[in-house]
Parts: structure tokens; C-alpha cells; sequence
């Protein structure tokens, strides 16, 4: 049985924002916003995304983070909620992914991880990478590995922190360095073989990543590598990172992070994808999201991208990582409809990059997000917020 908590907590921000829909029958969401959880005066949470089980059961897990510095990622901590995100729980860290020292004088601990149900097991199967420290302290990025842990939602139980074993070689027969899967969204196909997007290096040398969707078997306890489709990249700064994917009107969507822009890319059986194309707005201008990451929602029929962009008056945040906007997608040009974008989350003094989509079910779609860097700028001495956006179609 799911234990039970004594505790919860949950902050009103903003009760909802609906726009009506569009004259030419495209559609506008309502988007209903709250708290799960704050900070503290010593750590900020950070990596923050939900998973649900129906018809009530949700989690969060958020990673303990300093809060200066990059990449101080500490102990994985899980919120519940038992009443589909009205109230949770105080956070709990999972004895099974705490940061632990090894032999070698590493410290090593899961992060960048992204939970979701996986419904043929009615696990929670919780995948991303693990961050190596020497000493401690210094991270070595050589030493990534794609990382996954399974919750049992009916115990409230964490499996083991394991890797997923991967070639040696890609099909080009260059070598597979530092793979891993955070910060990604994966699909679950209905034989509950799983679609994985995952990143790696050709060279330990030279940091630029190439991206990949791996098919993959599990099992409920044991995630496996079947094969993995076409690789993408590009030879700039970092390649191309951070994919995630979707499956939408019998085509599955790619969306890949790069440093001075972000990538795009279709395909029909989830594995080979076309040659990527710059994220566009439909009227021929850049949509102008750079260096972070972007995400799928389905919501009513309909694809919408989720993404940071300059141009939003935001030139004071980091790599102009907030607001967060959500805009529909037409899928056939592969572009964002302008006219449609809508801001998910505003802008306040806090980046908002690093999101995760829940899916509800067919109408409904949740985004959590934690803000970061809040030390940084106007609210220097704030607690960080872990947000969650509920979104649905407007009524008309």
C-alpha cells in the first residue's frame, strides 16, 4: 500500500489563465498554476518533474541543489501527492539515489532525471544520467552513464540507481562516450518496449554531442538497449544535446537543445529521423530559443512545443531562460504558430529552462518547473519555487 504523509504542502500562484480561441478555429489553452514546493535558506530544488499514475497518484523528483555554482546536484528527494496535485507531501529523500562516495574517491548521484508510468508494468520508471565528481568536487563529464531507477507506486519503493548497457560503437563506428538521458522525454510504445532519447560524445577530446532515440525492453525491473536509429548532430560548439520526442498523428517529433539554436526533426517509425531543420516560427522568423532545452505536450489533438526564446524582454535572464512559452505546433512545416504562442509560466527574475511534461490523459497536460539562478539576480535571498502548470484546452 502507499504509505501515507502527514504533511503536505501546496502554494496558490496563480489560479487560471484562459484565452479564447482563435477565429480560425485553432485552439488556445487555459493554464492553471501553484506551488508544490519552496527552498530554503541552504539549498534550492532543482530538475524538478512529475509523474502520474491514474486515477491519482503523482510524484515529483527533484534534485537537492547548491545554490551557486553549476551542477552542485546533491541527494534525489520525491514529493506524493494522493489527490491528483491538489496537495503534496513534504519531500522524502530516496534512500536508493543519494550521492555516495566510491572505491575510487568519486562521489556519484543520479540527476537531470525525468520520471513517467510506465503503463504496461504500472511502474514509475525514472531515467537520466549520473554526474562523477573527483574528490567531491570536480566533475568529470567522461564519466556519464545513462542512469535509471524504478518507484513502485504501490509501495512508495525505489529500486537501485542502474545503468543502461549501450554499444560499444555507433553506426558510423565511432566510439560511444559519456552517454546519457537526462533532461529528455521519452515514449512508451504500447507492446511497452520504450523509446529513449539519448546523447553521447565520438571523442573524449572534443565535447560534441550527437543524438540518438535508442529502442529499448523493460521488463518493470530491468531496462535493455534493442537498437538505436539515425544520429544527428551538428559541428558546432556542442552538437547537438537534451533531445526529446513525441508521437503525434502517426509520426513521431524530435526536438534537440544546441548552443546557438535549437533542432528539429520527423519520423515515421520513432527511430530514423529526417535531416534536422532550425525551430522556425510560421512566419519565417527564428523562434529564437538557444542553449536549453525544449519539450512535447499533446493536448486535444493538437502538438505544442515548449520552450525558452530571446526577445520577451528577458535579455537580464541567463541565456534568456524565462518566461516559459508554450506554442502550437503545425507538423506538417515543422513550425511554431506565432499567433497562438502563450506564455506557460512568466517571467520573474528566476530561469525556467529546465522543464518536464506530465500527460494527464488526452485533454489535459502538467509542466513542472523549478526556477534557478533566483540568487543571482533581484530576488537574492528568495527561496527558489518548484512550479506546476496545469494545461488545458480553453473553453470556447
Amino acid at each position: 500500500m502507499i504509505r501515507i504523509f502527514r504533511h503536505f504542502i501546496c502554494f496558490t500562484l496563480i489560479v487560471i489563465m484562459s484565452v479564447p480561441a482563435s477565429s480560425s478555429g485553432q485552439t488556445r489553452l487555459s493554464i492553471e498554476r501553484s506551488v508544490i514546493v519552496k527552498g530554503d535558506s541552504k539549498w534550492d530544488w532543482t530538475q524538478a518533474r512529475t509523474a502520474f499514475v491514474a486515477p491519482k497518484y503523482c510524484v515529483t523528483t527533484m534534485s537537492r541543489t547548491a545554490k551557486v555554482g553549476s551542477h552542485g546536484y546533491h541527494d534525489i528527494y520525491l514529493s506524493v501527492s494522493k489527490d491528483r496535485g491538489q496537495s503534496w507531501a513534504t519531500p522524502r529523500v530516496i534512500p536508493e539515489l543519494k550521492r555516495e562516495r566510491r572505491a575510487d574517491g568519486y562521489e556519484v548521484v543520479a540527476g537531470d532525471l525525468c520520471p513517467q508510468c510506465h503503463a504496461p508494468s504500472g511502474k514509475i520508471l525514472i531515467t537520466g544520467k549520473t554526474f562523477n565528481f573527483a574528490g567531491g568536487t570536480k566533475e568529470n563529464i567522461l564519466r556519464e552513464q545513462v542512469s535509471y531507477a524504478v518507484l513502485d507506486p504501490e509501495t512508495g519503493k525505489c529500486g537501485v540507481l542502474q545503468t543502461l548497457r549501450l554499444p560499444e560503437r555507433d553506426h558510423s563506428n565511432q566510439p560511444i562516450i559519456a552517454p546519457n538521458a537526462g533532461c529528455h522525454q521519452r515514449v512508451d510504445l504500447p507492446n511497452g518496449e520504450i523509446l529513449l532519447p539519448i546523447r553521447y560524445q565520438r571523442s573524449e577530446s572534443r565535447r560534441i554531442y550527437v543524438t540518438i532515440v535508442a529502442r529499448c525492453r523493460f521488463d518493470g525491473e530491468t531496462l535493455t538497449y534493442l537498437e538505436h536509429g539515425s544520429e544527428h548532430s551538428v559541428p558546432t560548439n556542442r552538437g547537438l544535446y537534451e533531445p526529446s520526442i513525441a508521437q503525434f498523428d502517426d509520426h513521431y517529433f524530435l526536438t534537440m537543445r544546441a548552443d546557438d539554436g535549437a533542432w528539429v526533426s520527423k519520423s515515421e517509425d520513432g527511430l530514423t529521423y529526417s535531416e534536422q531543420i532550425p525551430w522556425m516560427f510560421n512566419d519565417g522568423s527564428s523562434l529564437g530559443s538557444y542553449n536549453t532545452q525544449q519539450h512535447w505536450a499533446i493536448i486535444g489533438k493538437h502538438l505544442y512545443l515548449i520552450y525558452t526564446r530571446r526577445g520577451a524582454d528577458n535579455d537580464h535572464i541567463m541565456r534568456h531562460r524565462a518566461p516559459l512559452f508554450i506554442g502550437e505546433v503545425d507538423s506538417e512545416r515543422m513550425v511554431v504558430l506565432k499567433e497562438l504562442e502563450q506564455i506557460l509560466v512568466p517571467e520573474n527574475h528566476a530561469t525556467l529552462g529546465n522543464s518536464g511534461v506530465c500527460h494527464i490523459n488526452d485533454e489535459e497536460v502538467w509542466v513542472t518547473v523549478a526556477e534557478g539562478r533566483v540568487s543571482h539576480g533581484q530576488r537574492k535571498g528568495d527561496n527558489n519555487r518548484v512550479i506546476l502548470a496545469r494545461i488545458r484546452q480553453a473553453n470556447r
